[in-house]
């Protein structure tokens, strides 16, 4: 499994502007994704076909604050640092720029 650990990210977006947080795990081989953004209340995401090529995950997100709306995720680990792009509706493609703190 790749991307085990607690990752941070600044977002900005037209709608918010923090730092966001990512704990990727693995239970009983599959992974398992907590979200937070500091100092704010998080909308329930759900993370689904997870899918591994060297170090790249690909997944498929949903999110309360975008309901029914399926999310492309792709992120790349190397060493520390995380670089990827979330597909949000209405917001376009996010830049994912991040680093490992755990």
């Amino acid at each position: 499994m790749i991307g085990l650990g607690t990752w941070e990210a600044e977002i900005n977006t037209i709608f918010f502007k923090g730092t966001g947080r990512a704990k990727i795990s693995d239970i009983g081989g599959n992974y398992d994704f907590k979200f937070e953004i500091l100092g704010m209340n998080m909308p329930a995401v759900n993370v689904y076909d997870v899918c591994e090529e060297g170090n790249t995950l690909t997944a498929t997100a949903e999110c309360d604050l975008f309901k029914g709306k399926k999310i492309p995720v792709t992120v790349t680990f190397d060493g520390d640092t995380v670089t990827g792009i979330i597909k949000a509706p209405m917001l376009g493609k996010l830049k994912i720029n991040g680093k490992k703190i755990a």
